[in-house]
């Protein structure tokens, strides 16, 4: 067995559970208990946020002078609460970093500390897929703050998350990734500045663009708000030149030769731009809610931010009406939708009967001419036994012997053995419903 498997005793278990055993049997007998490594459950127990007996405990406690064991802290919104097997760890909640205040100097630039999340991805998101100048990075890894940018504006974008997820955290909305055990989807952005009908992104205009494996979210008091930051593209003139599309404003279009413009052509393409769009959405199965900000020329993203957060703090109110909008209809799918199943059940039921009887009837006339048929031969062969005493003995005897044979070819026939193996419509199927 592997000792990252847990077993079926380790399946499915509470973080309650798992403090009053870790706080009952020491962490290495405990993982051996269950079959796992016990750096493993350490890690288990750090992502469902259950205190650890310090180093000594048991020690001391074997001589009646451990220390009270911690209260089992609440979990939060977001936080993983159950340990399923075979699924993936929530990330442990991060914990900040401060520095000692040191005195600014002319010579020391401020230099702004990074949210939690965004600590050291600049490096992952460029290692990417492609390295197209007019496309998306497309990072090779999948669990990445859900923000989409070109590597010209990568660290722009990067500097911009780090404004809004901070001032989220700050007012309390601690921003994360969506914790595996919880369902939540990641809706689709629109990344055309200008909204337009047809699309045009890609070398070859049907270019994809990455997403994350679980969305990025905060909390609203207990209800997910999805956040998605992604650089805007704005549709740009192509032209061809030297093996590759330029744009047509470019320094190295413009200068183009009279023989060069002979056999080029242009075309349009959706570029990344270095504008940003911001969106707060539900992850929320159904629950359809969105809110998106972009840079203008009247005001950019980053002076934003504070609007941002605000209207993301005010939006329990509409987000639970909409949950309990959606709890409602989805009762009513339930209710409509096992109502659909009854009747289905219930017409399969009167199928049922029906082809019972069916059945019944056909077998009983099957053995109504077996029966006739069995009737005739046997009347047969009375009368030729009848007719028999008739003739001369020398005859008789031959004929008997063919009468035997006869017999042995037919078999016996026995009508009532017919009817034995008749089965009523009750035998083949009992109806699970009261027939009118």
């Amino acid at each position: 067995m592997s000792p990252e498997t847990p077993t079926s005793a380790s399946a499915g278990m509470t973080r309650e559970k798992l403090y009053e055993r870790v706080w009952a049997t020491p962490i290495n007998h405990l993982a051996a208990d269950l079959g796992v490594n016990h750096h493993l459950l350490a890690r288990v127990c750090e992502a469902l946020n259950v205190p650890r007996p310090p180093a000594g405990y048991w020690q001391k406690k074997a001589v009646g002078r451990e220390e009270p064991r911690p209260e089992l802290p609440a979990a939060s919104p977001g936080d993983q609460v159950r340990w399923e097997r075979n699924q993936p760890l929530a990330a442990p909640r991060p914990k900040r970093v401060y520095q000692r205040a040191e005195r600014k100097t002319a010579d020391r630039p401020h230099r702004p500390t990074r949210h939690p999340m965004l600590i050291g991805v600049e490096e992952s998101f460029r290692k990417s897929r492609s390295d197209e100048k007019n496309e998306f990075l497309r990072p090779y890894k999948y669990l990445l703050p859900d923000i989409v940018a070109s590597a010209d504006h990568l660290v722009d974008a990067l500097d911009l998350a780090n404004e809004i997820y901070s001032d989220l955290d700050l007012k309390g909305l601690r921003v994360m990734f969506a914790p595996a055990d919880q369902e939540m989807r990641r809706i689709h952005v629109d990344e055309q500045e200008v909204p337009r009908k047809d699309r045009k992104y890609g070398r070859y205009q049907t270019g994809s663009i990455w997403s994350p494996r679980r969305p990025t979210i905060t909390h609203v008091s207990s209800i997910p708000v999805g956040l998605v930051l992604t650089e805007m593209t704005e549709r740009v003139t192509m032209r061809y030149l030297d093996g590759a599309y330029v744009p047509e404003d470019s320094k190295l279009a413009r200068s183009a030769k009279p023989w060069q413009l002979t056999h080029s052509w242009t075309r349009e393409q959706d570029l990344p731009c270095g504008r940003f769009r911001f969106v707060a959405y539900s992850p929320l199965a159904n629950i359809d809610w969105s809110v998106s900000w972009q840079d203008t020329q009247a005001a950019d993203l980053k002076s934003l931010v504070p609007s941002i957060v605000a209207r993301i703090q005010s939006s329990e109110a509409e987000l639970q009406a909409l949950i309990l909008a959606e709890e409602k209809a989805a009762a009513q799918r339930r209710k409509e939708w096992a109502e659909a199943q009854e009747r289905y059940r219930r017409q399969e039921d009167r199928r049922s009967v029906e082809r019972a009887l069916a059945d019944s009837k056909e077998q009983l006339a099957e053995i109504m001419e077996k029966w006739a048929a069995a009737t005739v031969v046997e009347r047969f062969f009375q009368e030729a036994e009848r007719l028999l005493e008739q003739v001369d003995d020398e005859r008789r005897a031959h004929i008997r012997a063919r009468l035997v044979l006869a017999r042995a070819m037919l078999g016996e026939q026995d009508p009532l053995g017919f009817l034995a193996e008749w089965l009523a419509p009750e035998e083949r199927y009992q109806s699970k419903y009261s027939q009118p």
